[in-house]
């Protein structure tokens, strides 16, 4: 895009000057005159670099996200022009990179563009979901409508999002905490213990030589040990990159106890409510499975999706191919199938959602209140256990001498 800088006069004989970006001065040339203005001069102006410019396009939060797309609703529901609303939340938007992607759209949508082509060249910030629904709204005359829709989508799905981290976080946290007061423990007084009982020349117990043990190998090969895995965790988060990695990894986080039936309930949340949302919006259900696809998190689910998407190409139904796939529980596909029959195929994607969203709530409070006692119970015998390795010869001396 080049910046071109004109003065004219509008129909009523006003002047007007100002600065915009197009493709070519052609292009600027044909976007002032569908707005019926008489340009005198027009003049390519040179780029300008600045340091303290953010840089547009980068992926932001989708809590930013949710908060703009609502606000966005009200201010289109309210009846301001777009390009207005584009400014006015692109100048109050606290996230820089946010900020410059949403005037870049402004401008990109003053020069002439629909509001979802300007969106569709900034993916990064704006997926594949939430430009075809805004194409939908455009064509429909409900942009308001949609962007609603896609307020309460991103809000319910950054609540799912982080009710999986809620589940994560005690276990990771308490692990960490465990591993960090042991390190310092063999680190810094284990060696104290092994120098006390080396004068004494007693005979140690097989509990205390073992963790005299772990603390002389710590000192040696902690550094090493550190490395490794650092490069274990690298090397695992390049497979997962791979085709055949992401494959196997997700396929075994599905098959993990606990953990894996809480993925699953998401996935099947999220499609439901994507598609739902895709689908109430007029967006074409082919096109809904496979953005679908692209949003479900879990290769084996986008799989299943897409074979899908395949099957009802040739003809079939919604729910006779998911339940093929084995991935997607029975009443799920039972309830499609009803939806279908109906003619209410996004009320009752809607409706599934909704349901295995609780189910999630209902998981994770049940995981974490099963987690508290065993995370508790596992610090207080690593640490316990240490304590108490160190104490028997202690206890032997003193019964000798008694």
């Amino acid at each position: 895009m080049q910046a071109f800088a004109f003065t004219g006069r509008t129909r009523a004989g006003e002047a007007i000057t100002g600065e915009r970006q197009a493709e070519s001065m052609e292009a600027m040339v044909s976007a002032l005159r569908r707005e019926q203005i008489l340009i005198t001069r027009i003049d390519p102006l040179k780029a300008r670099a600045t340091k303290a410019a953010p840089r547009a396009s980068g992926k932001v939060p989708a809590k930013s996200l949710a908060i703009f797309t609502r606000q966005f609703s009200v201010m289109i529901d309210a009846g301001l022009p777009l390009v207005q609303c584009l400014d006015i939340l692109g100048k109050q938007e606290p996230h820089k990179r946010f900020a410059a992607t949403i005037l870049k759209v402004r401008e990109e949508v003053e020069s002439g563009l629909s509001l979802a082509d300007a969106m569709r060249k900034h993916p990064r910030t704006f997926d594949a979901l939430f430009t075809n629904m805004i194409q939908a709204g455009e064509a429909g005359g409900i942009l308001d409508t949609i962007l609603k829709r896609l307020a309460t989508y991103i809000e319910k799905n950054v609540k799912l999002i982080g009710q999986v981290k809620s589940a994560m976080i005690y276990p990771v946290a308490v692990i960490l905490i465990a591993a960090v007061v042991v390190g310092v423990i063999l680190w810094k007084v284990i060696p104290t213990f092994a120098q006390m009982f080396a004068g004494l020349g007693a005979e140690l117990p097989l509990p205390t030589r073992i963790v005299i043990a772990l603390s002389n190998n710590l000192v040696a090969y902690g550094p090493f040990l550190i490395m490794g895995l650092a490069g274990a965790a690298f090397a695992v988060r390049q497979f997962y990159r791979t085709n055949q990695g992401r494959h196997l990894i997700d396929r075994w986080l599905l098959k993990t106890p606990i953990i894996g039936m809480i993925l699953r309930k998401v996935a099947v949340a999220r499609f439901c409510r994507t598609l739902s949302t895709l689908i109430s919006s007029g967006v074409p259900l082919l096109d809904g499975l496979e953005i679908t696809a692209k949003t479900a998190g879990n290769a084996i689910i986008e799989d299943a999706i897409m074979e899908t998407r395949a099957s009802i190409e040739r003809g079939e139904t919604v729910s006779k191919p998911l339940s093929e796939t084995k991935v997607f529980p029975p009443m799920v596909t039972q309830m499609i199938g009803v939806g279908e029959a109906t003619g209410a195929l996004d009320m009752m994607l809607e409706k599934i959602a909704d349901f295995y969203e609780d189910e999630v709530d209902t998981a994770v409070a049940g995981l974490l209140t099963l987690l508290e006692p065993v995370m508790i119970s596992f610090l207080g015998v690593i640490v316990g256990g240490i304590v108490i390795s160190m104490y028997l010869p202690i206890f032997d001396l003193i019964s000798k001498l008694t």
